[in-house]
C-alpha cells in the first residue's frame, strides 16, 4: 500500500515520465522532465527502491563530497510534484529516473500505483530515438497511443508498432491494462549528432507537451539553447563537404515528404502557440530552466577508421517506417 502522507490534493493532475538510456537518445526527454522540475520548483516525494530495479556495474553508484563528508547516490527513479497555477491550474506529477535493468513488470506496477493513489487523470511518457531526419528542420515529434479513443479525441496515432521495446513502450502498455488514458510523445533526433544535450529536441517535446496537455511551460532560455546548438553543429558540418552533401539530401528528403504538411493545420497550431506566448508570457516568479547547449569537438562526425570526417552509418533501429511513433 502506498501512503503519501505528505503530498496534497492535487488538482487535475497528469503524470510525466522520462527515462534516460535506450528511450533518451540525445538527453532530449529526460531533459524535457528536468526543465518542467526546474521551471516549477518541483519538490520529491518519492524514490522508488534502487535495489530491486537497477544492476549496479550497469548503472553504478556515485560517491560525492558533502562538507568532508562522503556520501553516495543511486541509481534510481524520482517522483516529484509541481503546482501549476494561472487562470487554468492543472497540477503535474513528473517520474524522472533510470530506464530499469530488472523487474519491469513490478517497476510498472509502482508507478501506477503513485498514479492511482495521486489521482492522475493521464500519464505522458516522453521518449527520443534516432533517425534519418537534418537538424536543419523542425524536430519531428511523434504522439502515439494504444488506446483507439484516445487516438480519436486527442489527434493522435494509434500505435503499430512491432518490435523490440523499451521501459517507454512497457509503462505505456500497462497504463492501458490498468485502464488509464496514456500517451507516448517521442521526437526524432540525428543519429548523425546524437550526444547530448540536444536543446532543440528538448524544446519540441514541450512544445508538443504544451499542446497535448493545453499548458503554457515556461521556456526560459531554451530556445536561446536551442538556435546555439543548430548554429554550432551548422558549423562543423560545413567543415566538410561529405557531410555538407549528406545533410542537404536529408532536408530534401524532408522537404519532399512534409509537403502535405505544409498547409492550413500546421499553420494554424503554431500561429494558436504563438497567440498565446504573446498574450501572456512566462509569468511573474516562474523560474526558468535549460542546459546550454555546446559545440563540442565534433568526434561525432568522425570515422575514425579512416581519419576522415563524415556522417557515420545510421544505427539499427526498431524500424525506420515506424520509428518515429512508436509506444
Amino acid at each position: 500500500m502506498i501512503e503519501l502522507e505528505g503530498v496534497p490534493e492535487l488538482v487535475d493532475p497528469v503524470m510525466i515520465a522520462a527515462f534516460e538510456g535506450w528511450n533518451d537518445a540525445g538527453d532530449a526527454a529526460s531533459s524535457a522532465v528536468a526543465h518542467l522540475d526546474g521551471a516549477w520548483k518541483g519538490e520529491v516525494f518519492a524514490a522508488l527502491d534502487a535495489e530491486d530495479y537497477y544492476d549496479f556495474q550497469v548503472n553504478r553508484p556515485t560517491v560525492w563530497l558533502d562538507g568532508g563528508v562522503r556520501k553516495i547516490t543511486w541509481p534510481t527513479t524520482r517522483l516529484s510534484v509541481v503546482r501549476v497555477g494561472g487562470d487554468k491550474p492543472r497540477d503535474l506529477v513528473l517520474v524522472r529516473g533510470i530506464e530499469p535493468s530488472m523487474r519491469w513488470r513490478s517497476f510498472c506496477n509502482e508507478i501506477l500505483g503513485f498514479a492511482h493513489e495521486l489521482g492522475v487523470e493521464m500519464v505522458v511518457i516522453l521518449g527520443a530515438l534516432l533517425g534519418d531526419t537534418p537538424h536543419t528542420r523542425p524536430v519531428p515529434v511523434s504522439g502515439v497511443t494504444s488506446d483507439p479513443d484516445l487516438a480519436r479525441t486527442m489527434d493522435l496515432e494509434e500505435t503499430r508498432y512491432e518490435g523490440p521495446t523499451g521501459i517507454v513502450g512497457i509503462l505505456q502498455e500497462a497504463c492501458t491494462h490498468a485502464g488509464v488514458p496514456a500517451v507516448s510523445l517521442w521526437a526524432a533526433v540525428p543519429h548523425y549528432v546524437s550526444q547530448p544535450p540536444n536543446p532543440k529536441a528538448t524544446l519540441a517535446l514541450l512544445n508538443r507537451l504544451e499542446d497535448l496537455i493545453d499548458l503554457r511551460i515556461p521556456l526560459g532560455e531554451l530556445a536561446e539553447d536551442a538556435r546555439a546548438w543548430q548554429l554550432g553543429v551548422d558549423q562543423l558540418a560545413a567543415e566538410d563537404s561529405e557531410v555538407a552533401e549528406y545533410v542537404q539530401t536529408l532536408e530534401e528528403a524532408r522537404d519532399t515528404a512534409d509537403l502535405p504538411e505544409a498547409s492550413g493545420e500546421a499553420i494554424a497550431r503554431e500561429f494558436e502557440r504563438y497567440l498565446r506566448r504573446r498574450d501572456g508570457g512566462p509569468g511573474p516568479g516562474q523560474a526558468t530552466a535549460g542546459g546550454h547547449a555546446t559545440e563540442g569537438d565534433g568526434s561525432y562526425l568522425r570515422d575514425t577508421s579512416s581519419g576522415r570526417t563524415r556522417p557515420p552509418k545510421p544505427p539499427k533501429t526498431e524500424d525506420p517506417g515506424e520509428d518515429t511513433s512508436e509506444e
